[in-house]
């Protein structure tokens, strides 16, 4: 009876699952395990922590390690700038997100067959869904006009 041994590995790995203990993490992100707490303490990559207090790292946050070292050793920018840059992909993956969820809004209205809608986006991503457009079929006269 022959077994095919991937079918014991699961079918697709979390990356955002805490696998890595700091050894095998800063071995994977090669870096000292040092420079490791040290980025957790300035905040830069904060992994999770298991029961006894330990650091666990994702594969998340080593490629977010190997990120940073990219952006310090190789375009010399200091970790202060390291953290803006971080911020700022954070903010542009978030509203990469917001403009996938308002795209998937709209196709879903356009394929349902309902009549087209309005909607307002506000400054803080909420989407309100206005009436139904209405066509005038003629000028528009104001009220006590």
């Amino acid at each position: 009876m022959s077994t095919d041994p991937g079918a014991f590995l699961p079918q697709r790995i979390d990356s955002d699952a805490p696998l890595f203990v700091i050894s095998v993490a800063a071995q994977l992100a090669e870096m000292h395990p040092q420079t490791l707490r040290g980025y957790d303490r300035l905040g830069l990559v904060v992994p999770k922590r298991a029961r006894g207090r330990g650091r666990r790292y994702s594969l998340r946050d080593i490629a977010k390690l190997r990120h940073i070292q990219h952006l310090s050793q190789n375009e010399g920018i200091n970790l202060e700038g390291v953290r803006r840059i971080l911020a700022l992909e954070d903010e542009l993956d978030a509203l990469r997100e917001h403009i996938s969820r308002i795209a998937e809004l709209v196709t879903q209205l356009q394929v349902g067959g309902a009549q087209p809608r309005l909607f307002t986006a506000q400054r803080d991503g909420a989407v309100h869904l206005g009436r139904t457009r209405m066509r005038s079929t003629g000028p528009l006269e104001l009220p006590g006009a």
